[in-house]
């Protein structure tokens, strides 16, 4: 089977896009393994799929690395916006839906893809860190020498710990670089490793780390990948609303795949 595919990055976060509008597409949880395989295949931290659902100028699907269809994707999101864009679909607010429900986004000037996030209702206290959902889990730790801290297996070991099962987390270590700047590193569940960057971690790593008690607030996000922003307004009620995700969304390259059957 010979695929068309594209492949895109959102600060390092990598992913191979499908165009699936015609909804022909049927791949095994194999054949998506297969292709995120960064030995045999194209090698991504995830793929997705760029469905049409009325209503919506498209649906997004995404897969983990490890070929499981899986929970909110930030930065895939952004990059599927941008894929979206260079197929036509040009708009000044994008809609669409994901798995944890409708989003909306936007292409400013410059080429960075704001993606509005879900609002975020409770931050838990977990042994003295923080566990929030931002459209997948998170688990967000403070740590000091960031750049020097054991990611893989400290994430590895709470990822899988028996209290986030059966579904598993994912981990992010934060260093503080000044009241509205961070540094992230995160262990993502389905790639089973350190990503460049992770969307949906950087929101939640950002959320704890808000700077004023209420109302607007940037936080400004330094990843392996690059840099990130997150916008959002703090409630009295201690929620989070109008979240939003902002940083560059690229293509890298796009070609064809022999699929094994």
């Amino acid at each position: 089977m010979q695929l068309p595919f594209y492949k895109y990055q959102g600060t390092g976060n990598d992913f191979v896009i499908l165009d699936n509008r015609a909804g022909q597409l049927q791949l095994s949880l194999s054949q998506i393994h297969y292709i995120c395989d960064r030995r045999f295949g194209i090698g991504a931290d995830g793929l997705m799929l760029l469905n049409q659902l009325p209503g919506f100028d498209f649906a997004m699907k995404y897969y983990n690395a490890d070929g499981r269809e899986s929970s909110m994707c930030g930065n895939g999101g952004r990059c599927l916006v941008k894929f979206a864009f260079h197929c036509g679909l040009a708009r000044s607010t994008y809609k669409f839906i994901a798995a944890d429900g409708p989003h909306e986004a936007e292409i400013d000037g410059h080429s960075i893809v704001r993606l509005k996030m879900q609002d975020v209702t409770a931050i838990n206290q977990h042994n003295g860190d923080m566990v929030l959902d931002t459209g997948s889990p998170h688990y967000v730790k403070s740590v000091v020498n960031l750049m020097d801290y054991d990611v893989f297996h400290k994430g590895k070991e709470i990822r899988y710990h028996s209290e986030f099962q059966p579904g598993g987390i994912n981990v992010n270590f934060v260093e503080q670089l000044s009241d509205d700047e961070i540094m992230v590193r995160t262990y993502e569940r389905g790639v089973e490793d350190e990503t460049l960057s992770c969307g949906t971690g950087v929101t939640a790593s950002a959320i704890v780390n808000y700077h004023n008690e209420l109302g607007f607030n940037e936080v400004i996000v330094t990843t392996r990948g690059g840099k990130l922003s997150v916008e959002f307004e703090r409630m009295p009620d201690g929620s989070f609303t109008n979240v939003w995700l902002c940083g560059p969304a690229e293509k890298v390259f796009e070609g064809s795949i022999t699929l094994p059957e």
